[in-house]
């Protein structure tokens, strides 16, 4: 067996934050963004919603899906106590960190912006994901172990024959649809600190542990099928469009949501699947970037939105703004200073950087 590093789910990891952000970025020009606690342009740009629903329903579960992909390549160099101490660290001391000393600050402009009382504010926001994979972790982990002892076992073997056709694949949508229609989300979409969020997200770990865990069956079924998978996605999305003004019934955006992962992860694995510096670089700076995004996308939209410019502009700024603080910081404190490091996910800098939940680099082994 000799080792692959699959550079493909390094890009969907990184292309997925860098759509996280442009998504965050758009609900600031949408005539709700306020009752979410956005600040709001006074000039909308609700068109973009038509391109962000496409995202929504699948850029977060994606992640998930991710995060599980990534846990099961990790449990190959670690035993169960190695594994738990190092997510806490990695993913723990991050969130804790973030509750009390990073959201506070976007809070705050939001605060300053709406001429609110400052008042500091502790709270997850956007950081709830991690929070979500860290218990995924506790409690999946000891079902993981059991699995990889018993790697040539019924359920390794029930996986393969899942795994390979597109229409044993599509099966996987049956517990996205039961968990859909028995939450019943008023929006499906809303995953931040909901129950419907926690459920979608244990079976994206879960499964996403299942894809690598089955061997290459998946990756080679999601290549040959990805056209498939794409024209079935994009019919559900047309179909949620033009049919529902883009509100379907909760079963029928969650079978769009897992089609669109297994396109991405198709033509990923067709097209991304190389190395390369700029992958490098951006897959250590994901996790720091994702953790700090809202802090500059906020002081962002302080500055940018009381202007008085086209609204295009402004959104175009915002972005700018956004990306330009968020790499900056990065390069300039985060990445270099070791006593932060850790702080925002990140190995110590004399520690090979080449693995684990957000920022990971990510190896495989083909059988």
């Amino acid at each position: 067996m000799t080792a692959d590093r699959r550079y493909d789910i390094d890009w969907l990891r990184v292309i997925a934050i860098g759509l996280l952000l442009i998504y965050h970025i758009s609900i600031v020009f949408q005539p709700w963004g306020v009752f979410i606690k956005f600040m709001q342009s006074d000039q909308s740009l609700e068109t973009l919603w038509i391109p962000m629903s496409m995202l929504n329903v699948w850029r977060i579960p994606l992640l998930f899906f991710v995060s599980g992909m990534g846990v099961s390549f990790a449990m190959r160099k670690r035993n169960l106590k190695q594994l738990l101490l190092e997510r806490t660290r990695r993913i723990f001391l991050p969130f804790v960190f973030g509750v009390f000393f990073i959201v506070p600050i976007h809070l705050f402009l939001w605060q300053k912006y709406y001429s609110q009382d400052l008042v500091y504010d502790p709270d997850p926001g956007h950081l709830w994901f991690l929070a979500n994979i860290f218990i995924y972790v506790l409690l999946l982990s000891p079902i993981f172990y059991y699995l990889k002892r018993n790697e040539n076992g019924v359920i390794h073997k029930w996986l393969k024959v899942l795994f390979s056709n597109p229409l044993t694949l599509l099966l996987i949508t049956i517990p996205f649809v039961l968990e859909a229609v028995w939450v019943d989300p008023a929006h499906y979409e809303v995953y931040a600190m909901t129950l419907h969020g926690f459920l979608l997200g244990l079976l994206g770990f879960l499964l996403g542990f299942c894809c690598v865990y089955g061997g290459n069956t998946y990756w080679e079924t999601v290549l040959k099928w990805r056209w498939l998978f794409l024209f079935i996605a994009a019919t559900l999305y047309s179909v949620r469009l033009v049919e529902f003004q883009l509100k379907a019934p909760n079963y029928i955006m969650a079978i769009e949501s897992v089609v669109w992962i297994f396109t991405a992860f198709g033509f990923a694995y067709r097209y991304l699947n190389k190395p390369g510096r700029l992958l490098n670089y951006l897959s250590e700076a994901a996790y720091p970037v994702y953790i700090i995004h809202m802090v500059f996308l906020y002081l962002g939209a302080y500055l940018i939105l009381p202007l008085a410019i086209p609204v295009v502009f402004k959104f175009a700024l915002v972005i700018a703004f956004t990306a330009a603080g968020c790499f900056v910081t990065y390069d300039l404190f985060i990445k270099r200073i070791r006593i932060i490091r850790p702080l925002f996910g990140l190995k110590n800098i004399d520690i090979d950087v080449s693995e684990e939940l957000i920022p990971e680099r990510t190896t495989s082994r083909t059988e």
